[in-house]
C-alpha cells in the first residue's frame, strides 16, 4: 500500500510539472505583445480610445461642467444684479403692481370683461344642449357658434382699444384669459359635436371614439382612481362644464384621467413656489428690465446701431432669465396646482423642449396644452381636408402668430406686426434649420434664437410705443 501510494504521489507530480512545462511552452509561443510581464512597472498603459470631448467616445456624464456653468452663471449675474443696485438704488416696489389693479377705480372695466366672459361660455353650452335634444339643426347651431366665437375675440379686443383708462397689463391678463376660454369652448364644441356624428351613423359604421373618454384608470405617480365612463349627451351639464374650464387643459374630454387624492406637501411645494417666483419675476422686470429698456430709447431714436445692438445684447440675459422663471412658473407652478386641486391626472405639460435641435420641436414640447389643441383641432382636421402636411404645419405657425400678435398689439392699442413677423420668420428657420443644423449645432441655433429673437421684439415694441405716446 505504502509503494502504491509513493507510485501514485510520483506520477500526480509528473502530471502537475508535465501541465506546468506545458504552459511554460505555451506561453513562450505567445507572441509578446500579450505578455504580462511579472513586473508591474513593465505593464501596458496605453489602448485605442478616443478623448472624452470627442463625439465617438461615447462620454455622456457632464455633471460637473455642468455645476460650473451654473456658478458661472450666478457669479455674472450677480455682478450685474449689484451693478444695478449701485447705479439705480432699490427700485423693486411690489405696491406699483398691485396699484395698477385697485388703485384706480377706472381700472374695474377689467374685471367687468373677465365676467362677462362666463356670457359667451353659457351661451356656448345653451346652444350644444339645444343641438343635443333636436331644437336646433346642425347648421343653425354652426351659425350660432360663429357668431358667439367672432364676439368672444372681437369684444373684449373693442373695449380695451377704445376704453384708454384700462392699461396694458390688466388688458394682457383680459386677453389671455378670453383666447384661453375661445380654445377651450372650441374644442368643447367640436367634441361634442363628433359625438352627435357618432351616434347619426349606421351601427356597422361606428368606431369606438376612444379620444373621447378617458382611460378607465388615471395614475399618478403609482396612485389610480377609478373613473366612470360618460356617455354622450350625459356630459352636457355644469358640473362638466365647469371642471373643463378650471382644468389645465384645452382639449375637452367627456371624462378626464384622475388621481385618487390631493398630495398636500406637493400642493404646498408648489404654492409656496408661485409665490416667490411671482415675486422674483416682478422685483426683475423693475429693477433690471425696466432701466435698460428706458437706457435703449436714445440709441433706438438715434439710430445707432452699435449701440442697439449693445443694448438688447444687455437686455438678452434679464428678458431670457425672466422668460425661464416664468416657464416654470406657469408650467409647472401653477398647472401643477391647478391639476392637484382638480386631482386631474394628465401632468404632461410640457416636455425636454431644452433638448431641441429645431424650431418645430421646440414648438411641439414647450408647451403641450397648445401643442395638443393645434394637433387635435386645427393639424388634424386640415390633413383630413385634403391639405398638404407642410401646408397644414405652416398654418399651425400663422395661427400661433396670430394670436401672439393679439396678446401683444391690442392691449399696447397699436399693429406693428413684430411678434407675428417673429412667428413667421421661424418657418424658413425650421426649414432650413432642420436640413443643415442637428445636434449640438441644432441645438445652440434653437438656444440663440430664444435668447436674441426675444429681447429684439421687446425693443420694437418699446420703441414703437414710445414714439407713438412720448416723443412729443
Amino acid at each position: 500500500m505504502e509503494i502504491g501510494e509513493q507510485m501514485g504521489f510520483r506520477s500526480r507530480k509528473r502530471c502537475a510539472s508535465g501541465s506546468r512545462v506545458a504552459e511554460e511552452k505555451a506561453k513562450d509561443n505567445l507572441d509578446d505583445r500579450d505578455v504580462e510581464p511579472t513586473d508591474r512597472r513593465l505593464r501596458k498603459c496605453h489602448k485605442v480610445q478616443d478623448s472624452l470631448l470627442s463625439s465617438a467616445s461615447g462620454f455622456s456624464n457632464y455633471r460637473g461642467v455642468l455645476n460650473w456653468c451654473i456658478i458661472m452663471l450666478f457669479l455674472g449675474n450677480a455682478r450685474l444684479f449689484l451693478e444695478n443696485i449701485m447705479k439705480y438704488g432699490i427700485l423693486v416696489d411690489p405696491i406699483q403692481i398691485i396699484s395698477l389693479f385697485i388703485s384706480d377705480p377706472y381700472n374695474w372695466p377689467a374685471t367687468c370683461l373677465l365676467l362677462v366672459s362666463n356670457v359667451f361660455v353659457i351661451s356656448i353650452f345653451f346652444t350644444e344642449k339645444l343641438l343635443a335634444q333636436g331644437y336646433i339643426h346642425e347648421g343653425f347651431g354652426l351659425f350660432l357658434h360663429s357668431i358667439i366665437f367672432s364676439l368672444l375675440l372681437l369684444a373684449p379686443a373693442i373695449v380695451i382699444i377704445y376704453l384708454p383708462s384700462i392699461n396694458a397689463v390688466p388688458a394682457v391678463i383680459v386677453l389671455a384669459s378670453y383666447t384661453v376660454i375661445f380654445l377651450k369652448m372650441y374644442s368643447y364644441m367640436q367634441v361634442n359635436r363628433w359625438c352627435r356624428e357618432a351616434q347619426h351613423m349606421p351601427t356597422h359604421k361606428r368606431k369606438p371614439i376612444r379620444s373621447l373618454s378617458a382611460s378607465s384608470m388615471g395614475q399618478v405617480n403609482g396612485e389610480a382612481k377609478q373613473v366612470l365612463p360618460v356617455r354622450y349627451p350625459d356630459n352636457l351639464n355644469y358640473k362638466d362644464l365647469s371642471y373643463f374650464m378650471f382644468a389645465p387643459t384645452l382639449c375637452y374630454e367627456l371624462s378626464f384621467p384622475r388621481s385618487s387624492r390631493i398630495r398636500k406637501r406637493f400642493l404646498l411645494r408648489r404654492l409656496f413656489e408661485m409665490v416667490f417666483l411671482m415675486q422674483l419675476i416682478i422685483g426683475l422686470t423693475q429693477q433690471w428690465m425696466v432701466p435698460t429698456i428706458r437706457n435703449s430709447m436714445q440709441p433706438l431714436m438715434a439710430m445707432d446701431l452699435s449701440r442697439v445692438v449693445e443694448r438688447m445684447l444687455k437686455l438678452a440675459v434679464p428678458n431670457h432669465l425672466i422668460w425661464l422663471i416664468f416657464f416654470y412658473w406657469f408650467f409647472h407652478s401653477t398647472l401643477n396646482v391647478l391639476a392637484e386641486l382638480l386631482r386631474f391626472g394628465d401632468r404632461e405639460f410640457y416636455r425636454d423642449w431644452w433638448n431641441s435641435e429645431t424650431v418645430v420641436y421646440f414648438w411641439q414640447n414647450w408647451n403641450i396644452p397648445v401643442h395638443k389643441w393645434c394637433v387635435r383641432h386645427f393639424y388634424k382636421p386640415l390633413i383630413h381636408a385634403g391639405v398638404k402636411r407642410w401646408h397644414a404645419q405652416v398654418a399651425v405657425f400663422l395661427l400661433s402668430a396670430f394670436f401672439h400678435e393679439f396678446l401683444v398689439s391690442v392691449p399696447l392699442r397699436m399693429f406693428r406686426l413684430w411678434a407675428f413677423m417673429g412667428m413667421v420668420i421661424q418657418i424658413p428657420l425650421a426649414l432650413i434649420g432642420g436640413r443643415m443644423l442637428s445636434g449640438y449645432y441644432g441645438n445652440a441655433a434653437v438656444w440663440l434664437s430664444l435668447i436674441l429673437g426675444q429681447p429684439a421684439v421687446v425693443l420694437m415694441y418699446v420703441h414703437d410705443y414710445y414714439v407713438t405716446h412720448y416723443s412729443a
